[in-house]
């Protein structure tokens, strides 16, 4: 599994507004949020489980999932791989040092990432 290419995490320091979390169901019914309490870990992106419900669940289930979010002249970027739920351990307490206290940061999800896109271009 891959990290951020540099080119792309010079893109995702400077990214405008929430990134997009896509999960599926076991149905393969597709769920996304926005999501603003995110960072990175070992060159990986993390989402801070604040108030996931759906996400949650389908991440439990073995939903792979996509991020997706864009930089400042509007190009869209996205992540695909596997997520891990971190309730413990060194992903988990990194996540704890950078989302906000009035949150209650259940668990940090990383993504693995297998493929990075931009638009129709596929980067890795």
């Amino acid at each position: 599994m891959a990290a951020l290419t540099e080119e792309v995490k010079k893109v995702w320091d400077e990214r405008e507004g929430p990134v997009v979390l896509t999960t599926v169901n076991s149905e393969n019914i597709p769920n996304s949020i926005y999501a603003t309490c995110v960072g990175l870990f070992a060159g990986k992106p993390v989402v801070a489980d604040n108030y996931f419900a759906k996400t949650r669940e389908n991440i439990q289930n073995g939903s792979s999932g996509v991020i997706l979010f864009i930089n400042k002249e509007n190009k869209a970027y996205q992540l695909k791989g596997t997520l891990e739920y971190h309730t413990s351990g060194e992903v988990f307490e990194s996540m704890k040092e950078w989302n906000p206290e009035k949150h209650p940061g259940h668990a940090a999800v990383l993504l693995e990432i297998e493929e990075i896109y931009s638009g129709a271009e596929k980067i890795l």
